[in-house]
């Protein structure tokens, strides 16, 4: 029943990894063109299963981003290494629930081995609790749940039982370069925007001890909860860990971590000395689905304090089979219903290693620090942030105005209609720029010079006009 299928859907997969070097990494379909192709009226009668593949193979041609590929800058997406790949087709396979042990064995035992892995990589407590949820945001709701928890208990609130109304207002302090993403999980918690105190940071992208000491004086008889950086999303800024989290333990604050991508230097040698102290906070996140090079949708929650965190989680049921000794993912992630997504994970970190996951982190900054600077040095071109770690910043000149910014998002453009390599824009200090973000593990230095030969024709192109 399965097989001609399966063998369908394979013979396309391999089609198309082995036709990303060539063929353009942005969509060239338009939205129109994808509506008209994939809208079929819904049909009383099924169809042969073989047919709806191929149909839909031939239907999303031209829609497809090659994100996948080696030559997509734009945000911090990697790739999926091959045996990732394998173990997340395997994982739709065995289709398990990976809720409760009971329901499957093995991913429970998986995701408990990966976890301690993870924890080794990233330099965190061996005793920090953790949990695979679908991406950093998640992972923000997660452990900010858990501070949630932890810090009105603290003042003398069950708000697990009593909620959020009438409870002691907590204050979350963090930079004004914090990532979306936590300000979301902050309005999913019910604690709204309000409650968020965005500081101004240094020259250099990061907090100060000082400025950081500032607001928790004036907010000292509030619950605290401290949102630091590993990586900001512009010029990849690492807070000052070790200074901070010393300062916010004087205020009893919980310490959170957004190390979307950035926790992943914990695990090169050449890069760890950005992380010092780290291992100091309450809660940490990070991605798979970034620099561990897995398929979409995988993130990472670890918390110090493991009773917060099962506390702010867990549920229990009669219908449901609660394992005395083995890990019941339930406890620890928002999700009942959820598929194995350690899987993929555990299968990365098996392929690669210690010192393959090293190389590929270390290999991608290589590349970016080329590209920026390269790119940077090219007529018309202007490096604004050469990368510490794999994000950089260029911006275009406009040879007969000055309104650079605009000529910015033009030349992003024609770069990206060129096919040849994807990057996106983003507005930091004011300034428009061109985004350089490198966490691919099939970038090559042929990829770079490739890159880089676009982009000079393109402005070579404009600047013609």
């Amino acid at each position: 029943m399965y097989q001609k299928t399966l063998q369908s859907a394979l013979h396309h997969a391999l089609a198309y990894l082995d036709n990303l070097d060539q063929a353009p990494v942005n969509a060239t379909a338009s939205l129109q063109q994808l509506r008209d192709k994939l809208q079929y009226p819904l049909s009383d009668e099924g169809l042969d299963p073989e047919k709806v593949i191929d149909d839909l193979v031939r239907d999303v041609e031209g829609g497809i981003v090659g994100s996948a590929g080696g030559r997509f800058f734009a945000w911090v997406i990697g790739g999926a290494v091959p045996a990732a790949l394998a173990a997340d087709w395997l994982t739709s396979t065995w289709d398990q629930n990976a809720a409760l042990y009971a329901a499957g064995p093995a991913e429970s035992v998986i995701e408990e081995i990966c976890g301690e892995w993870l924890k080794d990589l990233f330099g965190l407590p061996q005793s920090s609790s953790f949990a695979f949820v679908t991406g950093c945001q998640m992972a923000h709701v997660t452990c900010l749940a858990a501070a949630r928890n932890a810090q009105l208990a603290a003042a003398g609130w069950n708000v697990e039982n009593d909620g959020l109304s009438g409870a002691p207002e907590i204050k979350i302090i963090c930079s004004n370069q914090r990532h979306g993403s936590v300000e979301r999980a902050v309005r999913f918690l019910g604690l709204g925007r309000k409650s968020m105190l965005n500081l101004p940071v240094t020259e250099q992208g990061t907090l100060s001890p000082e400025v950081l000491k500032q607001a928790l004086e004036e907010h000292q008889h509030q619950p605290l909860i401290v949102v630091l950086q590993a990586g900001d999303l512009n010029i990849g800024a690492f807070d000052p860990f070790d200074e901070l989290i010393d300062v916010a333990r004087q205020y009893k604050a919980w310490v959170h971590v957004d190390g979307a991508f950035g926790l992943w230097a914990n695990a090169s040698p050449a890069y760890k000395h950005l992380l010092k102290g780290v291992e100091k906070a309450d809660s940490w996140t990070s991605d798979g689905h970034k620099w561990l090079n897995v398929p979409y949708d995988c993130g990472y929650a670890f918390v110090k304090n493991t009773e917060a965190h099962i506390a702010a989680m867990s549920h229990r049921e009669s219908y449901l089979v609660h394992s005395q000794t083995a890990r019941d993912q339930i406890d620890w992630t928002p999700e009942f219903s959820r598929r194995g997504r350690s899987v993929a994970s555990y299968a990365a970190i098996r392929q690669l290693g210690r010192k393959g996951i090293s190389d590929l982190i270390e290999r991608n900054c290589r590349f970016s620090h080329e590209i920026v600077t390269r790119i940077g040095e090219l007529e018309g071109a202007e490096a604004v942030f050469v990368p510490q770690l794999n994000q950089g910043l260029v911006r275009f000149i406009h040879p007969g105005s000055k309104d650079h910014d605009a000529f910015t998002d033009q030349v992003i453009a024609a770069i990206l209609n060129k096919g040849e390599a994807f990057f996106g824009g983003t507005t930091w200090n004011g300034i428009r720029c061109m985004r350089v973000s490198v966490s691919n593990w099939q970038t090559t230095e042929k990829d770079v010079e490739r890159t880089v030969t676009s982009v000079r024709e393109v402005l070579a192109e404009l600047r013609s006009l």
